[in-house]
């Protein structure tokens, strides 16, 4: 597809990571972002490499503006931008209803999931747009079907935070459209990664999965194949749009 770099937020595991492997197989390099984990980053830089393929980890925690900043700078040195992923996100202790949230956890999770996103976003627009002579580029946004579940008893803040990527990700495609950058949505449902962990419930989405119409969890390669289908440009008309990638959820 292209041999420019992409910017993988949370990159290290889970979805971040599929999406790693699968964006350098397609001939983009890949800058790895990762907040605290560098032997999951420097393992997926190893089997990058190990294919032949280029990538670097860089250390950011999204929720930091000068840890973005340096992140844009490591790419720079990389080569020319042409896609960010904006994969990094949080999740709370599950089960803790609105009227039971500190202030710090709100915070917190708006500041990461989508504050950091939209300057993540920030940054790349500026490499990419033509507006400031750039050559293009594609924009993911990695939101979740909680957007349009709600959350309800369970954690209505982080489903807060994936509307406002839902709305955002609207907007700047339209923002950016005549500019040569296409933005996209993916809504991933019950998947198989390590996030229901932090969230206190790791069997949560096998423990949930009679609840999807197709009878069972997603796995992160599922989600990294639509993200990069997204990048391509076998997908060169979609831009301001989501795709569903939930098992019918």
């Amino acid at each position: 597809m292209t041999d420019r770099v992409a910017v993988i937020t949370g990159g290290s595991r889970g979805i971040g990571r599929a999406t790693a492997l699968a964006a350098a197989t397609r001939g983009f390099r890949i800058i790895v972002g990762y907040a605290s984990n560098q032997a999951a980053a420097k393992e997926v830089v190893s089997q990058i490499e190990a294919k032949n393929g280029k990538a670097v980890a860089v250390k950011c925690d999204v929720g930091e503006e000068h840890d973005i900043l340096k992140l844009f700078e490591a790419a720079d040195k990389f080569g020319a931008l042409g896609a960010l992923v904006n994969n990094a996100g949080i999740i709370g202790k599950s089960g803790v209803r609105v009227d039971e949230m500190p202030a710090e956890r709100i915070q917190r999770m708006m500041a990461i999931n989508v504050t950091g996103s939209m300057l993540c976003a920030r940054e790349a627009v500026k490499r990419m747009s033509t507006k400031h002579g750039g050559k293009g580029g594609v924009i993911i946004n990695v939101s979740s079907i909680a957007a349009k579940l709600g959350g309800a008893n369970t954690y209505i803040d982080y489903a807060a935070s994936k509307g406002a990527i839902d709305s955002f990700t609207v907007g700047l495609g339209l923002e950016v459209a005549g500019e040569g950058i296409r933005v996209a949505g993916i809504r991933p449902g019950l998947i198989d990664t390590e996030i229901h962990g932090s969230g206190g419930e790791p069997d949560r989405a096998h423990r949930l999965a009679h609840t999807v119409p197709l009878k069972r969890v997603g796995s992160a390669k599922e989600i990294a194949n639509a993200i990069v289908w997204l990048m391509s440009d076998e997908a060169s008309y979609v831009t301001g749009a989501i795709l569903d990638v939930s098992g019918g959820r």
